[in-house]
């Protein structure tokens, strides 16, 4: 983060100011028809993930999408026809907006995560190295109590991803016992 040097709050921590009270302000339903229209549509997309795969929704949503703007592209097409006006593309407006992302939001999202990802490491370095005891026996006692129910109630899941790692697993080994010469695949 830059800070300005003349101590004014800067333009990114506006929006963000700006962004945060919307969200409060959806959350708190201060505004009935925004409200309405986000928690329907996040319902329905719940419940559509729950019956169909993510594929599925993400394409019937961009094709909903896409009739509806093609529909509206006519509409207007039509209407500027009949009233022999110039008003132009319906569009327009968000066409000549400029929607590329900028190398310093690329940046700082990915130095966040990057530090993000350095302090998942090093805790699990810590966590499995055993730098303080009682927090190591603490991830051991967890693991051990859950992980068994967590296999339990996917056991279909882990056993096929598993299958998968392993089938991966051997055929790398295969391929590279057949290229070192005289080296014998194992037999099961």
């Amino acid at each position: 983060m830059h800070a300005n040097s003349d101590n004014t709050p800067s333009t990114s921590g506006m929006e963000i100011k700006h962004w945060k009270e919307q969200v409060v302000d959806l959350l708190y339903w201060r505004d009935l028809q925004r409200t309405g229209v986000v928690f329907g549509a996040s319902l329905f997309l719940l419940l559509s993930l729950s019956v169909c795969s993510i594929i599925s929704v993400i394409s019937y949503v961009a094709l909903a999408l896409l009739s509806v703007t093609i529909s509206f592209r006519i509409y207007k097409g039509i209407l500027q026809a009949v009233q022999k006006s110039e008003d132009g593309h319906p569009f327009k407006m968000y066409l000549d907006k400029d929607i590329g992302i900028s190398s310093e939001l690329v940046h700082k999202y990915s130095d966040t995560t990057l530090a993000h990802i350095n302090c998942v490491i090093k805790e699990l370095r810590r966590l499995f190295l055993v730098e303080d005891l009682v927090d190591s026996l603490k991830v051991c006692l967890i693991g051990t109590f859950s992980w068994p129910v967590i296999y339990e109630k996917h056991q279909a899941q882990i056993d096929h991803y598993y299958g998968l790692v392993n089938k991966q697993i051997k055929d790398v080994l295969g391929k590279i016992q057949a290229k070192i010469p005289g080296a014998k695949p194992k037999t099961e």
